[in-house]
């Protein structure tokens, strides 16, 4: 293709893009194709000469375009907004002419000045501290791929920074050693890339309760931490989020600011989809508190009209970034690096698109005024929405709607609200996607289209309405059939425990095989990475197994009230379950059967038999499936002083366990020289003997 074609191609795909903009509401939201039908249309292997432009735009409605989910589609209301606007689409389009890898200020100086001036640009719009931006010297912004790579890269940092110190108060400790005592915090609502983020960095990540709110509290992370300090671990990240990916809450960055400056712990803010709102004043009372925090990162290519990827990120403190991520071979160095910023040591790729463009295109189109029109005219939207909702006593409202999205479920069991969503997203008429709060299935309806109007509003409502009344009424009509003996092919009821095995990261996938799948992932490596305390393969089985010997029962951890020294704990299949703690203690850590009515050994059967490594082995087994939050969460106090004294008695039954085998062990060694010495004086007694026979 030479340019006078590239002209004709050029104005052609212009006018492409332009139609399918204008024209995207006479597409269906969703495509209705099954997994590898694109094998179905196009070639196994690639032309060996070129094809017409033709034929490849022929190919691209024929094959590609009927497997298009439309992000920007006004009856697309799943995940978040897919930000998207004309002078974007243009910006990439001359990105992607220029083509420069903007690694270092010399491989393209624009490149990289106007990324750290459009980082400051945005950094004021949303009220940051100048601390944070480049003007300052000391901190500074840069674009990253995605706010997944935000949290990474501020682990990473954290980290690095925590390792450097803990070296300067312990030398001789090996990096690995003080890398197992790491361990990091964030909300159970938080996005999961938090989660892959520790396993990539070896660190542990634990996910703490929220409140009503669904928000992370200041007191939550308090006792963590102090919990984890006494266990022997450091403490030395934390995310907080600003518009979860479930409900749109937002944790207390002003509350856990605190916390973390008082332990010296790094605080990275994780505001993907509502820090974009920060650009309205109205919206900025959510980062009370952001003195104290260590890096901060959204995404504008979810609401700002930019389109992906365009991740920012802003760091309090340069160096703290750059240290952690700075290699320097000969060939990247240049004489300007002593005064020039080099964004190669700002995140973990090398090469770097010319990002920065589409942010100068859309701002200065649109304006800050332009900008924040749209995010208030969403949440305005969403209001509405509320509204109807709430107007619907069939309906239940999950959440505060403060932004662009609403979540609610009807009322009854969950899978009425699972089977609702699917009708409706079979249908083609709107497109949603679930979420789990507390054990409820609900359903978001978040606002993502640039050009969302009232009308789409009213068309979604209608939508839910009719296929709640056809839902309803089928629900009626089966209950009737019941009642007179008949089948019927719609059974609500008795799917209910299907989302029992939820996981709470697990917020989008409603398909119980990609969920079961899901959770066999969760391998050992990972529990040993993200949560120590139930890395051990026994304690697994031990979790995963029913309590009572009754088929079907569910599992349980719950305690008896009038007795919180008992335990509804699994034990071994060949064993009896135990009825008590130190029933349990007995069974599962290997010790003979105790007595029902002392909870003590039988005294004819002495735990000192047992070889100290399979005692200490299960010990540990023991001491970390007392750790797991669940049964933190079900013991008092008083149940908690219980377990202490308990492990004190296994304590003193391994070390009498280990004096016993020395004894053993020394008592063996005697005999065996005893042995020895007899030998000796019988040879020397046998000597005369031998001797006289033989003369």
């Amino acid at each position: 293709m030479d340019a006078s074609e590239f002209r004709k191609r050029g104005r052609e795909m212009v006018d492409y893009i332009a139609d399918y903009m204008v024209n995207i509401r006479s597409r269906p939201v969703t495509p209705e194709v099954e997994p590898g039908y694109i094998r179905t249309l196009l070639p196994a292997a690639a032309p060996k000469k070129g094809e017409e432009w033709e034929t490849i735009m022929a190919d691209l409605e024929r094959a590609v375009m009927p497997g298009i989910t439309h992000w920007q589609h006004p009856n697309f209301h799943a995940y978040f907004a897919s930000g998207n606007s004309f002078p974007s689409i243009l910006a990439d389009m001359l990105s992607d002419v220029i083509g420069c890898i903007g690694f270092s200020w010399a491989a393209s100086p624009a490149c990289v000045e106007l990324e750290t001036l459009m980082l400051d640009w945005i950094g004021q719009m949303i009220g940051l501290p100048n601390r944070f931006l480049h003007t300052s010297g000391q901190g500074g912004g840069v674009i990253q791929g995605s706010a997944s790579e935000c949290v990474l890269v501020a682990l990473l940092s954290a980290r690095h920074k925590s390792i450097k110190s803990l070296k300067l108060k312990q030398p001789y400790i090996e990096d690995g050693q003080l890398l197992s005592k790491l361990v990091g915090y964030c909300s159970k609502l938080a996005h999961s890339c938090v989660e892959k983020a520790g396993m990539i960095g070896f660190v542990k990540m634990r996910h703490l309760d929220v409140d009503e709110k669904f928000s992370l509290r200041g007191h939550v992370l308090e006792d963590a931490i102090e919990e984890d300090k006494k266990l022997g671990l450091i403490p030395f990240f934390v995310c907080a989020t600003l518009g979860t990916t479930a409900c749109c809450s937002f944790d207390n960055l002003q509350e856990l600011g605190d916390v973390c400056t008082r332990h010296g712990v790094y605080l990275h803010v994780d505001a993907a989809y509502a820090g974009n709102a920060l650009i309205c004043p109205e919206f900025q009372f959510l980062i009370e508190g952001v003195e104290n925090v260590d890096s901060f990162g959204f995404n504008t290519n979810k609401w700002l009209q930019v389109n992906f990827d365009c991740s920012l990120m802003w760091v309090k403190s340069v160096e703290t970034l750059t240290t952690a991520l700075t290699v320097d071979p000969l060939y990247l160095q240049h004489r300007h690096g002593d005064k020039a910023i080099d964004l190669r040591h700002w995140g973990i790729p090398l090469s770097r698109r010319f990002r920065a463009l589409k942010l100068w295109f859309v701002i200065r189109t649109y304006g800050l005024e332009g900008l924040q029109k749209r995010i208030r005219e969403h949440c305005r939207l969403a209001k509405e929405f509320e509204e109807k909702i709430l107007s619907d006593n069939r309906f239940v409202l999950l959440g505060d709607v403060t932004m662009g999205l609403v979540c609610f479920r009807l009322r009854g069991p969950n899978t009425l609200t699972q089977r609702l969503l699917k009708t409706i997203n079979d249908s083609g008429k709107l497109h949603m996607v679930p979420a789990l709060l507390n054990e409820h299935y609900i359903i978001r309806f978040a606002l993502c289209t640039e050009y969302a109007c009232d009308d789409d509003i009213t068309y979604a409502w209608h939508v839910i309405t009719s296929t709640v009344d056809e839902l309803l009424h089928e629900r009626q009509r089966c209950d009737s059939n019941k009642e007179e003996g008949n089948l019927c092919d719609l059974d609500i009821e008795s799917d209910e425990n299907t989302f029992a095995a939820f996981e709470d990261e697990i917020i989008f996938d409603n398909q119980r095989d990609h969920l079961q799948r899901a959770q066999v992932m969760r391998s050992l490596f990972f529990k040993m990475v993200s949560d120590p305390k139930c890395y051990n393969p026994r304690v697994l089985r031990s979790l995963s197994r029913p309590v009572s010997t009754h088929v079907n029962r569910p599992v349980s951890t719950h305690v008896n009230s009038r007795d919180e020294d008992s335990l509804d704990e699994p034990c071994k299949e060949d064993r009896p379950h135990p009825q008590t703690f130190s029933q349990f203690l007995h069974c599962d850590l290997g010790y003979p059967p105790a007595d029902p009515h002392t909870n003590r050994p039988h005294k004819k059967e002495s735990p000192h038999n047992i070889p100290h490594n399979k005692v200490e082995e299960n010990l540990m087994s023991f001491k970390n499936l007392l750790d797991q939050p669940k049964c933190r969460q079900i013991l008092s106090d008083d149940g908690q002083r219980k377990i202490t004294k308990h492990l004190r008695k296994v304590d003193e039954l391994l070390s009498i366990n280990k004096n016993d085998n020395e004894l053993d062990k020394m008592k063996k060694e005697k005999e065996h020289e005893d042995d020895e010495e007899r030998d000796k004086d019988e040879s020397l007694t046998l000597s005369p003997q031998v001797s006289s026979i033989q003369m």
